[in-house]
């Protein structure tokens, strides 16, 4: 009842008949955010965690804005975080093993890498210790792995970032926060699913990034650490800084397609009058 109330007040309304909503931001950040009303409010630049919920007509990367998930784990500070001989760990991954859809994978690789040496595969949660387990075990591991669930993203991905574990991304349908500024493959190892649950490869990969080029990864995530934090008040870069300037550029983009609209008005009023 109060997304419908929702809808037919923004409907309504004279700002938003102006321009069919396209000069609108909604902040629609979980993946059932508006459910009922997301239907009638595409139109406006969604800011969202993923599209894996969205039909492509309704959220795509052209219009709407992708926006970090809140990390959960502490940030280590620059100067605190271990090097790769400080971290004993090769790849870590802790949360829900068995998922739906896309996150089947999961549970293919759990049984790949589970008695594995050096690799830290095993469900948790964020109940009870899980965050400060999943703290400590990413600041011990060179690796930590991003695996698709029942949406293309999660958290996990900016917990690696802040706890400066080189994210190894297993999500094909993934889209990233302010990629038009970064370049993930710089601080992120990038592998397809159909490669991912291959005998031996995600393992032999990981284990031919030696010291050197991890540490480059490492000195990166570093530095782009503050893109992911949210912060009152925001300050430059930040979280919050980074999605204002994304919706800064999708407005203009819009206004610019309304004042091409508008050019004839005067001309096509005219018209009607006669």
């Amino acid at each position: 009842m109060l997304q419908d109330k929702l809808v037919r007040f923004l409907m309504g309304q004279k700002e938003w008949k102006r321009s069919g909503g396209k000069d609108h931001v909604i902040v629609a950040h979980h993946p059932n955010s508006l459910l009922d009303a997301r239907n009638n409010l595409g139109s406006a630049i969604l800011v969202l965690a993923d599209f894996g919920r969205y039909p492509v007509e309704l959220a795509n990367v052209n219009k709407d804005i992708i926006a970090p998930y809140r990390h959960l784990v502490g940030t280590i500070p620059r100067a605190k975080s271990p090097s790769y001989n400080e971290r004993p760990t090769l790849v870590y991954f802790q949360g829900a093993i068995y998922r739906k859809d896309g996150g089947a994978i999961r549970q293919e690789l759990y049984y790949l890498l589970k008695d594995e040496k050096d690799v830290h595969f095993a469900f948790g949660s964020i109940g009870g210790n899980g965050i400060n387990q999943a703290s400590h075990g990413m600041s011990q591991s060179k690796f930590c792995l991003n695996i698709a669930g029942d949406t293309p993203s999660s958290n996990r991905l900016f917990d690696a970032i802040v706890s400066h574990c080189v994210p190894v991304i297993i999500s094909d349908e993934i889209e990233l926060p302010f990629e038009d500024v970064l370049d993930y493959s710089d601080f992120s190892i990038f592998v397809r699913a159909s490669d991912a649950i291959k005998k031996g490869f995600l393992l032999n990969l990981l284990h031919s990034i030696k010291c050197e080029e991890w540490t480059k990864m490492w000195e990166i995530l570093k530095d782009i650490t503050h893109h992911f934090e949210y912060q009152y008040p925001s300050q430059p870069g930040d979280a919050v800084n980074m999605i204002w300037q994304d919706v800064a550029h999708k407005l203009s983009s819009v206004k610019s397609d309304l004042h091409r609209k508008n050019r004839y008005w005067r001309s096509q009023l005219l018209v009607k009058t006669d």
